[in-house]
């Protein structure tokens, strides 16, 4: 199955979940992550049992540290 993810394609085995998606993206590390399923922000603990489906865009970011020098 095949979805986007930050833009990109990602191919994924049918009916992952969002964590499913995540680790098969390589974010093994999830903390400070935030995910958006087709503009719409799903919150963590619903990430082992929302599903994704053919087509829809996955927007994954990382709150980081830091700031200009």
């Amino acid at each position: 199955m095949r979805l986007s993810l930050n833009g990109g394609p990602l191919e994924v085995p049918e009916g992952p979940t969002i964590r499913d998606v995540l680790a098969a993206a390589g974010m093994e590390d999830q903390r400070g992550l935030a995910v958006a399923v087709d503009g719409e922000v799903v919150p963590r603990s619903e990430w082992g049992h929302s599903t994704v489906t053919e087509g829809q865009q996955v927007e994954v970011l990382r709150a980081v540290q830091g700031g200009c020098p």
